[in-house]
């Protein structure tokens, strides 16, 4: 039986500088979230109304309580339910309420990496199918459930191989969005999106429902209220400046998701797709582009290969909080933990992945990967991370809050006090208003 010591010890040897927090954290998140939830949350909500509204959200409110995540783990050094637990005699609660919403995320999170992975396939075949074509069998489920074993299989061994490989190759894949922005700027569908992007309705800013979706994308973005910064954060080393490194990274990622709004919409507008496809708004028009463009076929190849590669990097992440909370609050060996952890996530992730296949598996009419993400990933994470940031700006002092953001500024300090100790009350209120209304 492996102690709890012993695990994180082995576990703590990932992260040997802040360059190396930084690039490992950016290539875990820069993944699904911003290359296909951004596009497709964008689309449903009307454009650049709720692009305002997102990145408002982010500067003002989201990225302290990214900081105060990453700086609660390096304050714990432990996982989440062990981190909280030491906050308060109630955090335990709290801690476990997160592992689980993680698991609901991650569950879904693999059967959309399995998609990355068959379109991958797919790709180095030259049978690039459309979305309907591709889901028409069960390739959404028989993909879910190899990526799901390859992923038990690199926790199981040494994830640091995949990590490094991760960060070598997101410059490639940053490369090859930008060829594809290149392109986009070239059809007929760049105006159009111009338009979506830069001419909005500002009066739809008063729709309280516009700022839930912005939070909620915002915080899913950065993986507020989700364990991975909490975990991520007990790993780092002692002289990491936490408030630089998490601007790095956010800015890292709310870059690549506006270059793959710019990448993915002119080709929409282009093909006469309809802006809220939903969740597949990225494989239904990636193929199409592909197909259509010159060199396409070669193109597609390194695309979905690293697409693939930066969700199953989002993917391992979100295990690695699952797997280090059962490994060390029940005391097991890392491979037990694994084992557990995978076969929860292919009994949870079945549900969605079925709702992408011939027997369309729905609940109240809307695809079961699709409602679990719209809930789970909006409303759920948003009131996960609000939770997290009060209990510890409540019941932690703020001198070892400055200790463990590793800054002299009191800047830093107050600003997020202020933020992770009245936003729960800010937020009560205005549910209380919207339920007035």
């Amino acid at each position: 039986m492996s102690s709890k010591h012993e695990f994180i010890k082995s576990s703590r040897k990932q992260w040997s500088s802040e360059p190396a927090f930084v690039a490992s954290m950016a290539a875990a998140a820069v993944g699904l979230g911003n290359l296909w939830r951004f596009p497709y949350i964008v689309g449903q909500n009307g454009g650049g109304a709720f692009l305002i509204a997102y990145l408002l959200a982010l500067v003002v409110v989201v990225l302290p309580i990214m900081m105060l995540e990453v700086a609660a783990g390096r304050l714990a050094h432990a996982n989440t339910v062990e981190t909280y637990r030491r906050v308060n005699r109630f955090g335990a609660w709290y801690g476990w309420f997160v592992v689980l919403l993680t698991t609901a995320i991650t569950s879904y999170y693999l059967v959309i990496t399995g998609w990355t992975l068959g379109y991958a396939v797919d790709a180095v075949r030259g049978d690039l199918k459309v979305f309907e074509a591709f889901t028409g069998g069960y390739n959404s489920l028989w993909y879910f459930i190899a990526v799901t074993g390859l992923a038990a299989w690199v926790l199981l061994r040494d994830v640091t191989a995949i990590e490094t490989l991760s960060k070598l190759l997101m410059p490639v894949l940053l490369a090859i969005v930008l060829i594809l922005v290149f392109a986009a700027s070239r059809t007929t569908g760049w105006e159009a999106t111009k338009a979506f992007f830069f001419q909005a309705d500002l009066s739809r800013l008063k729709d309280t429902r516009l700022w839930a979706f912005a939070f909620g994308q915002a915080f899913y973005t950065l993986a507020i209220g989700q364990g991975y910064l909490v975990t991520y954060g007990s790993f780092i080393p002692r002289k990491t400046h936490v408030p630089r490194a998490c601007l790095i990274v956010a800015g890292t990622e709310t870059t690549m998701a506006l270059l793959a709004g710019w990448m993915i919409f002119p080709f929409v507008f282009s093909l006469g797709l309809q802006p809220d496809e939903g969740s597949q708004l990225a494989f239904v028009t990636m193929p199409r582009v592909f197909n259509t463009l010159a060199g396409g076929a070669w193109l597609a190849i390194p695309f979905f290969a690293l697409f693939f590669l930066a969700a199953f990097s989002s993917s391992i992440a979100g295990l690695k909080v699952l797997v280090a909370a059962v490994a060390e609050e029940f005391r097991l060996p890392n491979s037990a933990a694994v084992s557990i952890v995978a076969v929860v996530m292919l009994v949870l992730g079945t549900a969605s992945a079925l709702s992408f296949t011939p027997l369309h598996w729905q609940i109240a009419g809307e695809p079961v990967l699709d409602m679990v993400d719209r809930v789970v990933g909006g409303n759920l994470v948003l009131i996960s991370g609000v939770t997290g940031a009060a209990l510890f700006c409540w019941f932690v002092p703020p001198l070892q809050v400055r200790m463990a953001l590793g800054t002299t500024s009191r800047w830093w300090e107050w600003r997020i006090y202020l933020i992770g100790r009245y936003l729960p009350i800010l937020l009560l209120g205005w549910l209380a208003f919207t339920l007035y209304l």
